[in-house]
């Protein structure tokens, strides 16, 4: 890659990690469809990955306190079937259909996030099986599945520091669950993957750093309008990608 390629991946980390300091989400809803525009998904998503999952051991200590395990613990079976089904669709599903209608559920929950569409209304925990299936499917297939699983806790946690450290709590343990289907399949195999992923930790760090001194100031309306611009951006990025 060009230095210009370098310098623009640097910046899209830090863009990433930037909204996952203050969502406690998000890092790769940004980052993989733009890095996706130069790197081949198989090496983006699992690159992601260990980044995220490094991110949720830095931000554990302060959140994990506060994360609602009742709710993460209906999610989690569900989970572990989906990224069992993402990775296999990963290493053989053709992707530009794939891209096309994940960009439209992500840009539909974006908008309707940016225009606080969402209610208070409980939902059932019935939710949570389409919710984490398809959270852990996507997650595994894209390093995006953060939006399944951001409708279904937005809709069972109101407190904004619970709904927060419940994210990162959730995706430390589909973390490990992913990282573990994907060296099983040897993605994980290139050693370019290591080396990129040590160079992007400052990065990852500096992002989460910034992030989280901005979200003390959000109110919960704000973090939710937030989310809906990110989702509505990575939407139009997805669509970039499978026009291309």
């Amino acid at each position: 890659m060009s230095p210009e390629v370098y310098a623009a991946a640097a910046a899209i980390l830090l863009a990433a990690y930037f909204i996952r300091g203050i969502s406690g989400f998000g890092s790769g809803l940004i980052a993989v469809p733009l890095l996706a525009l130069w790197l081949p998904l198989q090496f983006v998503v699992p690159l992601m990955l260990l980044l995220d999952f490094s991110a949720s051991l830095l931000l554990g200590g302060v959140n994990f306190r506060q994360v609602d395990w009742r709710e993460i613990r209906v999610l989690l079976p569900f989970s572990l079937i989906g990224v069992i089904t993402g990775t296999a669709l990963l290493l053989h599903l053709p992707l530009k259909p794939t891209l096309i209608v994940l960009a439209l559920f992500v840009g539909a929950f974006g908008v309707r996030s940016l225009l606080n569409l969402h209610g208070d209304r409980l939902i059932s925990r019935w939710w949570a099986m389409p919710a984490a299936f398809t959270g852990g499917a996507v997650g595994a297939l894209f390093g995006t599945g953060g939006p399944p699983y951001v409708i279904y806790l937005t809709h069972r946690i109101h407190d904004k520091g619970r709904l927060r450290a419940s994210f990162s709590g959730l995706f430390f343990i589909e973390g490990l669950l992913r990282i573990t289907s994907f060296a099983v399949v040897g993605l994980f195999a290139d050693s370019r993957l290591l080396w990129a992923y040590l160079l992007s930790l400052p990065i990852m760090a500096g992002g989460l750093m910034l992030g989280s001194r901005v979200h003390v100031g959000l109110s919960r309306v704000q973090l939710m309008q937030l989310i809906g611009v990110l989702l509505v951006l990575s939407s139009i990025s997805l669509l970039v990608k499978a026009s291309v």
